[in-house]
């Protein structure tokens, strides 16, 4: 199985009303679970392991994940409110507003010795969840027992308008990059953590610290990668009218994670030996996974059956 740990939480994405009037409509979201829903729609064994309430809104998202075939028997179900997050669209970005105190998620607990890390090949980690100082010890602790036998996947999504202490949470995203075997960002979040470092320099040094593989998505221009052994690799984007860009970059995650478990490259040993047109191959398909995200409203990530013909 692969597993995803993080955030789950309603997007009200925009719309228009029929008098032509800016509206919002409710979404099932958060990267995390936008990330096992991903994988498990392409056909992965897939779990997903965080807080999700029982109120109305956790129960739609339950509902859509199950739907999807994700198994939440892994996740941790509360009366504490669901984790809500108004979306706007600015010059093509998204840009978001977070109503997530005391919620499901940010109350999230590490269930030891619940989860049976032997039979899972890969788990992934990041955004929202990583930001206050309860989840990210809660997925520290969890990557401690998962790492002896599962990869780990990182994307630090970050989200600037919940970060209080930009040091120590740059420090914080430097701490779980320095344990993770793939590492995928945006070009925006490079920049938010990294500024005008040039891509290549910060990809080398990951890579000397033990990350087997960098990924940077820059949206239209496409995704450039850095493997320990096969070096630099780029992939274009795929030309698509774009609805909106809402969990493009958890599509692409859960296709490139979903890729290389079909290659059985997603083991630790398997992932740091993969050869250059698997990766390519791997990435490529990610990024038309990605495209076809942007082409509906929402974090709607594709079905098996409308990628068939790519993989």
């Amino acid at each position: 199985m692969l597993i995803s740990c993080g955030d789950a939480l309603i997007d009200f994405v925009p719309t228009r009303n029929a008098q032509g009037r800016e509206a919002v409509m409710p979404a099932v979201g958060g990267s995390c679970l936008n990330v096992a829903i991903g994988m498990a729609r392409l056909g992965a064994p897939t779990g997903f392991v965080g807080g999700i309430s029982t109120d109305l809104f956790g129960r739609m998202i339950a509902d859509h994940a199950t739907a999807s075939h994700v198994d939440l028997s892994l996740a941790t179900r509360s009366d504490r409110q669901t984790t809500l997050a108004f979306v706007r669209i600015v010059a093509g970005d998204s840009h978001y507003a977070f109503y997530d105190a005391e919620t499901a998620t940010r109350n999230w607990t590490y269930r030891r010795e619940a989860i049976p890390f032997a039979d899972i090949e890969a788990v992934h980690v990041g955004s929202t969840t990583l930001v206050n100082d309860r989840g990210a010890a809660e997925t520290k602790a969890l990557i401690a027992d998962a790492r002896p036998s599962s990869t780990i996947s990182f994307d630090p999504n970050c989200r600037p308008n919940l970060v209080e202490d930009k040091p120590a949470y740059l420090a914080r995203m430097a701490e779980f990059a320095a344990g993770a075997d793939l590492i995928k960002m945006s070009d925006v979040d490079f920049a938010y953590l990294f500024g005008d470092e040039p891509y290549r320099q910060r990809a080398n040094e990951l890579l000397m610290q033990g990350t087997s593989l960098v990924v940077i998505t820059r949206g239209s221009d496409g995704a450039i990668a850095w493997h320990a052994g096969t070096g630099q690799i780029e992939v274009a984007a795929p030309k698509v009218e774009v609805a909106d860009t809402i969990g493009a970059g958890d599509s692409f995650q859960a296709a490139l994670l979903f890729a290389l478990y079909k290659q059985g490259r997603l083991a630790r040993e398997k992932l740091g030996s993969i050869g250059s047109d698997e990766l390519r191959g791997a990435l490529s398909f990610a990024a038309n996974c990605a495209g076809l995200t942007c082409t509906r409203p929402g974090a709607d990530p594709p079905w098996s059956h409308e990628v068939a013909g790519d993989w």
